[in-house]
């Protein structure tokens, strides 16, 4: 099975604002990322396309045109609880410290993990492997699930996940079914 992950596009919200779950818009220049992204999936054929059910995602997946999406909650981003919507530098500074230095295991208040973020993408893995078996699949989704899925997929420790920067609108593409997953490219 071949996985095609999508990262949303651009957002209408601030720069250095956490916005994790927050069901943010897109920015203005959606139609133009769009275009950009249909371009680059010009010949591809998806058995089905699956999105989180985050507006920036779903409206994306719809706009592809590549089938009815269906939504999956396990493909949402990271839950920073109370964090939501606050500046980055409105968080204190030695609690922020404390997340940064061990985010795999130590959630936001009232937030998850990353250890709990990437659980449920694996789930949501799993049942698509099962379904989809010698498959391509699309899944249009977070920076943050496609970091912890690029982890697996690599058996690297969540502490490395922001080694991987992951532009908005960009693909990554994951092959599932011999006996080692690979990373086929990443941020194209």
């Amino acid at each position: 099975m071949k996985v095609t992950l999508i990262r949303h596009t651009a957002l209408q919200v601030p720069n250095g604002v956490c916005y994790g779950q927050s069901d943010v818009d897109v920015a203005a220049s959606f139609i133009e990322e769009l275009g950009t992204l249909r371009a680059k999936l010009t010949d591809t054929r998806f058995t089905c396309i699956y999105s989180s059910p985050l507006q920036r995602c779903a409206k994306l997946a719809i706009a592809l045109q590549h089938g009815e999406p269906v939504l999956d909650a396990r493909l949402a981003e990271l839950h920073f609880g109370d964090w939501e919507m606050q500046a980055w530098d409105d968080i204190p500074r030695d609690v922020f410290d404390e997340w940064a230095h061990n985010y795999a295991h130590i959630a936001p208040p009232n937030g998850e993990t990353f250890s709990q973020m990437q659980q449920r993408a694996l789930g949501f893995l799993a049942e698509a492997q099962t379904q989809h078996a010698g498959q391509e699949i699309a899944v249009v989704t977070h920076g943050g699930v496609i970091r912890a899925l690029i982890a697996h997929v690599l058996n690297m420790p969540l502490k490395g996940l922001f080694r991987f920067h992951i532009d908005h609108g960009s693909i990554t593409q994951l092959e599932f079914g011999s006996a080692v997953p690979r990373v086929i490219f990443v941020n194209r």
